[in-house]
């Protein structure tokens, strides 16, 4: 054969090679996002439209969550706000609207503490995503019935959802081992 037939078919072999190995990368990529975000994956898949768009956003979501640091709380600290959550459900069965809308303040000024950047809803909880991406949804829910309370439009299961949801993240970012400490119950 001719040696310009060689060069061809080395040419060919190589981007043959290219493609697979990058397909690899792709997959391997998209594996790794799917367990890291886990439910988050879909949702943001469903609203970017495009598996590239949903891995790019997500992707971003982990490079600007690597760019601050989440902080252990002091103990103190952890019993004022397990003292605080306990106030806030004691009283939820007498001002249940007054409530949701303490909850949601409580567990952004946790965030708050632990680090999380917190001016923006949208980005908060993107932020929240990525280390807990199993409660994230709820947490946008509980987020929407305390916006809703506000303007009086929540209803009384609303509510208790809203604490239910709100109970679960202040939970994780109290920490499970600070919870039993702290008095959070589970």
């Amino acid at each position: 054969m001719a040696t310009w037939i060689w060069a061809i078919v080395a040419v060919g072999a190589v981007a043959v090679l290219f493609v697979v190995v990058l397909g690899l990368v792709r997959a391997r990529r998209r594996r790794g996002l799917r367990r890291q975000f886990g439910p988050e994956y879909d949702r943001t898949l469903d609203r970017a439209g495009s598996k590239s768009g949903a891995e790019a956003e997500l992707a971003g979501r982990a490079e600007r969550r690597r760019d601050f640091e989440v902080r252990s709380l002091p103990p103190g600290a952890r019993r004022s706000y397990a003292v605080a959550w306990q106030d806030v459900q004691a009283r939820f069965v007498h001002s249940p609207a007054d409530c949701v809308e303490e909850a949601d303040v409580l567990v952004t000024r946790l965030l708050r503490e632990r680090g999380y950047p917190v001016d923006d809803f949208g980005e908060r909880s993107d932020l929240v995503s990525v280390d807990h991406p199993d409660l994230v949804e709820d947490y946008r829910a509980a987020h929407r019935v305390a916006v809703a309370e506000t303007a009086g439009k929540a209803t009384t299961e609303d509510r208790r959802q809203a604490m239910v949801h709100f109970r679960s993240l202040f939970t994780a970012l109290l920490g499970r081992s600070q919870e039993s400490e702290a008095g959070v119950p589970s």
